[in-house]
């Protein structure tokens, strides 16, 4: 039942329950078997106290036949003292270990048959016991709740994945592409006609819009990049600022520049996503802004983090007005050898600027 709130994968969660089941019932053997879609076979097959090299000299992994298949066909628990002396009995393979005691429990869920629970040869028992039923029965129904737990967790990441892909997609056309466009036009009205002493002027902004567009674009290759990876710092920010967007009263967009997720250490991306947290509260509680915006590069060795808002700006009476919050910024930073600060953004607002080495 522990596993029911854990992050673990369904492979796991299948061999821990298979594996838990011997243990409670004292079984030499046992096995796992997922029913396919149709239930009519065996999908998947689990093993637990065979050696390698024993279940490679079995070879093929079983289809559910026999005793096997009788529990998919009919799923309740089965109890026999001696399997050979079952109607549907069809023997074993080569090289298989003889096998005598059987106790069979079927995993159900909502209504339907997921998986089989096999447990042979009970040690030092000639047969298993109501009380190995009783036990084995339970273990099924925690192992019912668990897997539907691991899919549901699956089905959400999955979602979560369509949900960024989304995401990039309109980022993609919204920024990338109308900055672009933006530029072309600037080029285009070039043609009609500029002054020299205004050239300069304008082939640096059409540049800084160009710049802006790669920048963003960037970003949006490496997010593709990364398959989806939900432990990436990435990610991380992006449940941060949906959780955070439902609490604060400004909007807030994540930008990022650079393989951030592959080169940012785990231990740093904690720090970051702490720091982001603690500055975005600060906006909330001080800076009455209407936008704010959270931007993660990484360029060769360094990490930035840098966190603009349109607020009313610092205050006369800074850094002594920064808080404990502020404090524990610049805390995270020089511990992991790098700097923080406070800069005045363009239009009044603030820029935490906040670098580490990686």
């Amino acid at each position: 039942m522990l596993l029911i709130d854990g992050d673990i994968a369904l492979e796991d969660v299948l061999r821990n329950v298979v594996d838990e089941a011997r243990s409670i019932t004292g079984a030499r053997y046992g096995a796992l078997g997922v029913v396919n879609d149709d239930q009519t076979s065996l999908a998947q097959f689990i093993t637990s106290g065979m050696s390698t090299d024993m279940e490679e000299e079995i070879g093929d992994r079983p289809k559910g036949i026999g005793v096997l298949g009788s529990l998919i066909s009919d799923p309740y628990p089965l109890r026999i003292s001696d399997l050979s002396s079952h109607p549907d009995a069809v023997g074993f393979p080569p090289g298989h270990p003889p096998m005598s005691s059987f106790l069979g429990v079927p995993i159900i869920i909502r209504g339907e048959t997921y998986g089989i629970l096999y447990l042979t040869d009970k040690i030092g028992w000639s047969e298993f016991t109501e009380d190995d039923l009783a036990l084995s029965q339970a273990l099924a129904v925690a192992a019912g709740i668990v897997i539907q737990n691991v899919r549901l967790h699956t089905l959400q990441q999955t979602a979560a994945v369509q949900e960024d892909r989304t995401r990039l997609a309109r980022d993609l056309h919204d920024r990338v592409i109308q900055r672009i466009f933006g530029a072309g036009l600037m080029l285009q009205g070039m043609t009609a006609g500029v002054a020299p002493d205004e050239l300069p002027e304008r082939l640096s902004a059409v540049i800084a819009q160009l710049d802006e567009g790669i920048t963003e674009l960037r970003s949006t290759i490496f997010s593709l990049g990364m398959g989806g990876n939900d432990r990436g710092i990435r990610s991380q920010l992006a449940a941060l600022v949906r959780d955070l967007s439902g609490i604060v009263s400004f909007t807030i967009a994540l930008r990022f520049d650079g393989p951030v997720d592959s080169t940012i250490p785990h231990v740093a991306s904690e720090h970051i996503v702490a720091v982001v947290r603690e500055a975005v509260t600060n906006i909330e509680k001080h800076a009455q802004a209407t936008t704010a915006t959270v931007f993660l590069s990484a360029r060769g060795t360094l990490c930035r983090l840098q966190i603009t808002d349109n607020g009313r700006g610092l205050r006369a009476d800074w850094p002594s007005s920064g808080g404990r919050g502020m404090v524990n910024i610049e805390g995270r930073a020089q511990g992991l050898g790098g700097s923080f600060g406070i800069l005045i953004a363009a239009d009044g607002g603030t820029i935490l600027d906040w670098q580490i080495p990686i």
